[in-house]
């Protein structure tokens, strides 16, 4: 059984110009929040690069683990993908969407397939912990992104 997570905010500046600043090389890290106590440890290719991969080291809880995404899709200036091929989820499919909102300005869209291991038991036990570190996680994430506007602004 899986759930779905929505995080959706407008922007003051173009799709295509919020798409290039996730797809710059160092994005991810500037998206890690420093409570996450995670960082990245490999990386081939880029967003734009399908079957790319991205490797974290993750702190969840006491243990370290490893996570591994892979980009499955991209559509220059409107959306790219990533789905974990290892780590803590039994799924997660994140789509990231830039949709236009006029010439500059448009909406970030954040939307997350997930399901926690063990099934029911595994949502019975950790649902509201992960969805509420989903909105904190997805929050600071779209603020990260609004203060570089604003700075560039």
């Amino acid at each position: 059984m899986s759930e779905l997570f929505v995080k959706r905010t407008h922007f003051s500046t173009s799709a295509e110009r919020l798409f290039a600043w996730h797809a710059e090389p160092e994005a991810l890290e500037r998206l890690i929040p420093p409570w996450e106590h995670s960082r990245v440890i490999s990386r081939t290719g880029t967003i734009r690069d399908i079957g790319s991969r991205v490797e974290l080291r993750a702190r969840i809880g006491p243990f370290w683990q490893t996570w591994i995404s892979e980009h499955t899709a991209c559509e220059e200036g409107r959306m790219f993908r990533d789905v974990q091929i290892k780590g803590p989820f039994a799924l997660w499919r994140h789509t990231h969407r830039f949709e236009p909102d006029g010439a500059s300005a448009c909406y970030l869209e954040d939307r997350v397939e997930y399901a926690l291991p063990m099934g029911a038991l595994g949502a019975m036990v950790a649902g509201r912990f992960v969805r509420r570190k989903l909105d904190r996680l997805f929050a600071y994430r779209h603020e990260v992104a609004a203060s570089a506007f604003r700075a560039r602004s």
